[in-house]
């Protein structure tokens, strides 16, 4: 009898086909693992033009399926891969918004190459479309969230839900911290309109700082889900990620203190698949002369018992060719 050649088949899709994977049930960070690191270029350092240092946000485009990166040096936002090689960068013009430190905390996209960007300290925040090399007027295109300036201790992170028209959830990093919830429109000289509230109260956390949030409804294992209402947050005060709900319950974690010990890890955010990047500042407490910012990329790996099952596979697997070359 003739011998079959059958394809190679993915470890993923013979457990699926042995029906061995458990139900899909949230992120469970718990699960994951680092799986790069990689160095994002400095450009221009800290004076002029686009920087790359002192990466404090970053945010997922998935029609591009590239990041986006802030450093609170405030000169501009730069378009990187998924392993941090630069695709592009784009200046910020500050005039007429108020703002004298330009501290960019936090970065979301919300499609067709648009991005909003706030400011920590005046907890504004401001819309503008990518282009490369161009340069983006922030005061056109507006919204004062608090309508105060509460310092270096404000606007630490956005994100952005596309579900039911769009909404997006913002956090303060401290005294006090804060999660907010709501809609937000952008006008010429910050006349735009917010309308949040807080989403529960973050003592329930049990962190010392709120330094990022991400909208877990990207996620498309979680479409149509309940999970899709839950949140990454991050906090660089405890190092600590964590998978939350709504309501402020903790559904999984991540500690963050061993990795990159001498940068403060400040970005979070989230891709269609569930992998999850990280930015963090260049070394900043003399440990050496690195100015690099850093990309972690966190993916989900098997636990010991789906490993046993996917080696359990792969074995059937081989009986079966083994035994049609013998037919």
């Amino acid at each position: 009898m003739k011998c079959i050649k059958t394809p190679l088949i993915g470890l993923a899709a013979v457990v699926l086909a042995a029906g061995a994977l458990p139900a899909y049930a949230g992120l469970s960070l718990d699960q994951y693992a680092v799986t790069g690191n990689y160095a994002l270029d400095a450009l221009n350092g800290t004076s002029g033009g686009i920087s790359g240092y002192e990466a404090s946000a970053v945010a997922y485009a998935r029609d591009r399926g590239t990041l986006f990166f802030v450093g609170d040096e405030g000169t501009g936002v730069v378009e990187i891969s998924k392993t941090g090689q630069t695709l592009g960068y784009m200046n910020f013009n500050w005039a007429g918004t108020g703002s004298n430190k330009h501290d960019t905390e936090g970065l979301t996209y919300i499609g067709n190459g648009q991005l909003v960007v706030s400011e920590e300290r005046l907890y504004d925040a401001y819309k503008f479309g990518y282009v490369n090399g161009g340069t983006a007027a922030l005061a056109s295109n507006g919204v004062s969230i608090s309508n105060d300036n509460v310092g270096n201790s404000g606007l630490e992170g956005i994100t952005y839900d596309a579900r039911n028209g769009g909404s997006f959830l913002t956090v303060k990093q401290e005294s006090p911290e804060d999660i907010r919830s709501g809609t937000l429109t952008f006008g010429p000289n910050l006349s735009g309109v917010a309308s949040t509230s807080q989403l529960f109260n973050p003592a329930l956390l049990g962190v010392s700082t709120l330094s990022d949030i991400a909208a877990l409804s990207a996620v498309d294992a979680f479409a149509n889900t309940a999970d899709a209402d839950n949140l990454l947050l991050l906090s660089l005060g405890s190092n600590k990620l964590l998978e939350v709900t709504r309501s402020g319950q903790i559904l999984s974690s991540f500690d963050l203190s061993a990795f990159n010990v001498h940068n403060a890890i400040e970005g979070v955010t989230v891709d269609e698949n569930g992998t999850i990047y990280l930015v963090a500042e260049q070394e900043q407490d003399g440990s050496s002369n690195d100015p690099h910012s850093r990309l972690i990329v966190l993916n989900k790996v098997p636990e010991p018992e789906t490993y046993s099952l996917m080696l359990g596979s792969l074995g059937m697997i081989g009986f079966m060719r083994r035994k049609k070359r013998m037919s």
